[in-house]
């Protein structure tokens, strides 16, 4: 379909502004975000490491493949949310990593570590330290210009000589490493777009952006938009199924209808459930779910694509509450991203 009436008010402009300056790594997603910085170091000729999750046993508190980017004065990423990145730095500041050669650090690996590094009781980390070169720049810019795009690659690292070079593709694991060979999958931020703008959505994208998914919002009414108090996310004002069109374009996206208008939502999911997004949400009762599918069965889609709706969206919890809702939709989101990784388990 084409894009017939999407605006910005001011306010929706300052907000998506604001967000593209001050919350880059919202928009663009962290992988992105350090790989764009260290490359950006090296470009300054600053010497930069990479540092990276590997290997997690336990609790973790980022999952694996999370990376780090290191120079004497600035790092960016996170690896725990602190303590390790505190390690790395002091051992950068000591000399304790090699400029030339690759290190594999361990974290962990005792209950006294445990406590003085904060990480969670039993875990272990094991991290690949990389020190960059002029010669990285290559790889690291064929990377960014691919996640730019929103597509997927593979980057491969060859643990003897340091070699790395990009490809497209993805692996079910973010990490495969062995004595020899990293193989790590990296791909363009999850995108959430949420059709109407109300109080479940304001509470829906803050638990979404703290997750790290790119948060698009959409509404017919530019009164609503008008009075949006969530967090600092593109607004859109358009139609449903023009936005979708424009904005789903991959199966890295989610599409989530909430307005309780079934104009709207159905325009909206008959554009969806046509669409890459490998997740379509629909608020609403039991009742109004078993309507709705027989509308958009009527209106033309088909049985297969029918079958791919979550409705009523979310895990059932006995939520009532926006704050109640939400968690459920989230909860929901994570177990099928969790399966569709082929990391699930009972």
């Amino acid at each position: 379909m084409n894009w017939r009436n999407t605006s910005f008010n001011g306010r929706t402009h300052d907000f998506w502004c604001h967000h593209l300056e001050a919350r880059a790594h919202v928009i663009y997603g962290q992988d992105l975000e350090v790989l764009t910085q260290v490359l950006s170091w090296l470009q300054d000729s600053e010497s930069t490491w990479l540092c990276t999750i590997v290997g997690a046993t336990g609790s973790s508190p980022r999952p694996v493949g999370s990376m780090l980017g290191l120079t004497r004065s600035h790092q960016v990423g996170s690896l725990s949310g602190g303590c390790v990145e505190d390690d790395l730095i002091d051992k950068l500041r000591r000399g304790e990593l090699n400029k030339t050669t690759l290190q594999r650090l361990h974290y962990g690996v005792s209950a006294e570590e445990n406590e003085r590094l904060g990480l969670p009781c039993g875990g272990h980390l094991e991290v690949l330290v990389e020190a960059l070169s002029p010669k990285s720049t290559g790889w690291l810019d064929e990377a960014v210009d691919a996640l730019s795009s929103r597509k997927s690659i593979l980057r491969h690292l060859d643990l003897l000589s340091a070699a790395c070079r990009i490809s497209a593709g993805r692996q079910a694991q973010s990490v495969a490493i062995d004595a020899t060979t990293m193989v790590q999958s990296l791909g363009p931020q999850m995108r959430m777009l949420l059709v109407g703008a109300g109080q479940l959505a304001q509470v829906l994208s803050q638990l979404a952006v703290a997750m790290d998914f790119e948060v698009i919002v959409t509404d017919t009414r530019r009164e609503v938009l008008d009075q949006w108090a969530g967090p600092p996310v593109p607004l859109i004002e358009g139609l449903p199924d023009d936005v979708i069109a424009t904005h789903i374009t991959d199966d890295q996206s989610l599409v989530i209808t909430l307005t309780h208008d079934p104009r709207i939502d159905d325009m909206a999911l008959l554009e969806a459930l046509d669409s890459r997004a490998w997740y379509v949400g629909a608020l609403g009762s039991l009742r109004t779910t078993s309507a709705r599918r027989e509308r958009l069965s009527q209106l033309g889609l088909k049985t297969e694509q029918l079958e791919r709706l979550r409705a009523p969206v979310g895990l059932d919890i006995g939520s009532k509450t926006p704050w109640e809702i939400a968690i459920a939709i989230m909860a929901e989101i994570t177990r099928e991203q969790k399966a569709r990784n082929n990391v699930f388990t009972e």
